[in-house]
């Protein structure tokens, strides 16, 4: 509809430009005054006439002055006729000129055939015209249905600057070095060939949100200098049966007439699913296409030098086809990065952006475990915004380290002032957590303490372990309950209260406590065995069912054990908050006065304490 209105609009505009010229080219050079009859008898009786012209109905009248005139005489009727009904003396008529003047050429041509004839006809071949070529851009449309739309990067035209290369990728040594071979094989297929190694089909790269998947795999096409497809699995299905297998031909038949290069296929779960499993039966629409995918990758011929590169972080639920040597000869786990990575991440992030000199980004990398490359790049952009809040030219340490609270927990909740009496609640309630972190061996040591209100938590306490942890034990689990525990207990003991702000702690106690019985085994009473089988039945992208391996008897052990393990952290607690009561008070006190602790201020308090 748009569309259309658009052509009747150029259509109007083209007839009103031809008119206007139209009028243009017949309007007089000079200006003339209308007059009646009885004035043009009046100027021939007093002799004042010097010509009279004749251009069909109109008399132009031109005065012995040099004045101009002109008047109307009616249709049919002569002028001689005209002046002797008026009675004017023909010896005055005989000094007077008079001519007449016919259309001729291109004002004859505009004037009698043009404008009456051909503009109305052109006009309305246009407006069929262009009514016909927008149902032929529709039907183009229509055919066009089955075609994918990747985005194509040209990695061979762009300018080196512009490329994604390994250097602007930190971390992940192990799947770079995976992926240099495949840029071997793109760059010298016939090396491998010469040898009877067949060129891999198929790289799935596997790794949870952020780890830089996509990002990898633009750095391989970028490094071979080859085109490179990106479409998202999304993308191919569609709601029409047979859409996404021809947008799936489509995209392969491209790719072989741009090889060699890269396709790249991200979320791929959204099409390559386990099948027999979805609610569509075995003919759905994802299923089909999820079929031509299978076909062309074992199609390749192996002249044809194109990869098939894809990312997920759902691996678990793709089809066993797709994951058969021969179509995804290569798996490739990239993991949350550790200190180094993340040191190397924001360097490379704080590359196009203006710092301080005291931003200590290893310091930063400490503070952020399990943090992925796409949030390490969120928390830097967080501290410029807060620098350009705060009018700064450069990025500090102060911003830097906000941020990462902003990241974690949320921005601060200036608006949520609390009474006197919360305040001292929440104190004393951080003050808990952060005394029996620091003093508990196996827990993480602390590195903020807070009372300001951050996302939906009225304080906070932020710890952090020395070094990544790959593994935990028993003790350091034990320790984790008997620190959640500790703000719950504190309220309990200084104000012999307790109010709802624990809530969330004894959830994830209880959480945790179930975890350490039911998966990793570590009951005494119970053995060395799991306990609940998860049912991977997936109806909306969610888990709908967990189906219980043991009998009741067993869940009223588990339940016994969860309880003892969870009196066990309060006990380990309650003893450490009453021997340690001065710490307690001080950390509180501290908290009331500043609201915030950072660690060196934190351990001070101890330092004190001693003396």
């Amino acid at each position: 509809m748009k569309n259309l209105t658009k052509q009747l609009l150029i259509i109007l505009v083209v007839f009103l430009i031809i008119a206007g010229l139209f009028s243009t080219y017949n309007m007089p050079t000079q200006k003339s005054e209308t007059v009646s009859l009885d004035k043009l008898i009046d100027h021939i009786n007093k002799d004042e006439v010097q010509k009279l012209e004749i251009k069909g109905d109109e008399i132009d009248i031109y005065l012995a002055n040099g004045v101009i005139e002109d008047t109307q005489k009616e249709t049919g009727q002569s002028l001689t006729q005209l002046l002797d009904d008026y009675g004017v003396d023909k010896t005055k008529m005989q000094k007077i000129k008079i001519g007449i003047k016919e259309n001729t050429g291109w004002s004859f041509w505009l004037s009698n055939i043009i404008l009456p004839f051909i503009v109305p006809f052109l006009f309305i071949i246009a407006f069929f015209w262009f009514m016909m070529r927008g149902v032929k851009g529709a039907n183009n449309q229509a055919m066009g249905f089955g075609q994918s739309r990747p985005r194509e990067e040209n990695n061979g035209k762009k300018e080196k600057k512009d490329k994604i290369t390994f250097a602007n990728v930190a971390g992940v040594k192990e799947a770079k070095e995976e992926l240099k071979e495949i840029v071997e094989f793109l760059v010298s297929p016939k090396k491998f060939l010469a040898l009877g190694a067949k060129i891999p089909k198929g790289v799935l790269l596997m790794g949870s949100p952020g780890t830089g998947k996509t990002l990898l795999a633009k750095a391989v096409a970028g490094e071979a200098n080859v085109p490179f497809f990106s479409i998202s699995g999304s993308e191919f299905v569609e709601m029409f049966v047979g859409v996404g297998a021809s947008r799936v031909r489509d995209l392969f038949r491209r790719a072989k007439k741009s090889s060699p290069c890269i396709i790249f296929i991200d979320e791929i779960d959204a099409v390559g699913r386990q099948r027999g499993a979805g609610l569509g039966g075995s003919h759905d629409e994802r299923e089909q296409t999820l079929n031509q995918i299978l076909v062309e990758m074992d199609g390749f011929e192996t002249s044809v030098n194109v990869i098939v590169m894809a990312a997920t972080n759902r691996p678990d639920v793709l089809d066993p086809a797709l994951l058969r040597p021969g179509r995804f000869d290569r798996r490739i786990i990239l993991d949350d990065p550790d200190i180094n990575d993340r040191e190397a991440i924001l360097k490379i992030h704080a590359e196009n952006k203006p710092v301080e000199k005291d931003v200590n980004l290893r310091r930063v990398a400490e503070r952020t475990p399990g943090f992925s490359g796409a949030d390490l790049s969120n928390l830097l952009n967080e501290a410029a915004i807060l620098a350009a809040r705060r009018n700064k030219k450069k990025v500090s340490q102060a911003e830097v380290l906000e941020s990462i609270e902003k990241v974690m927990l949320g921005p601060e909740r200036k608006s949520h002032i609390l009474s006197e009496e919360e305040k001292k609640i929440t104190a004393y309630h951080e003050a808990g957590h952060a005394l029996m972190s620091h003093l508990l061996p196996h827990a993480d040591p602390v590195q903020k303490v807070s009372i300001i209100s951050r996302g939906r938590a009225a304080g906070y306490t932020l710890k952090m372990p020395i070094a990544d942890k790959h593994f935990h034990s028993l003790s350091e689990f034990k320790a984790d309950i008997a620190v959640l525990l500790a703000g719950y207990l504190t309220e309990k003991e200084i104000f012999r209260e307790l109010t709802t702000g624990a809530s969330n702690d004894l959830k994830r106690a209880t959480a945790l406590a179930k975890e350490i019985i039911t998966q990793y085994g570590m009951s005494d009473t119970l053995g060395p065995r799991t306990f609940g089988e998860r049912d991977e039945m997936i109806f909306l992208g969610k888990e709908i069912h967990e189906r219980r391996d043991y009998s009741e008897k067993t869940a009223e052990l588990i339940d016994a054990e969860m309880n003892k393990m969870i009196k066990e952290g309060m006990a380990t607690a309650i003893d450490l908050i009453k021997k340690k009561r001065p710490e307690l008070d001080a950390i509180a006190a501290e908290l009331m006065k500043k609201e915030t602790l950072e660690k060196e201020e934190f351990e001070a308090i101890f330092l004190v304490e001693k003396k």
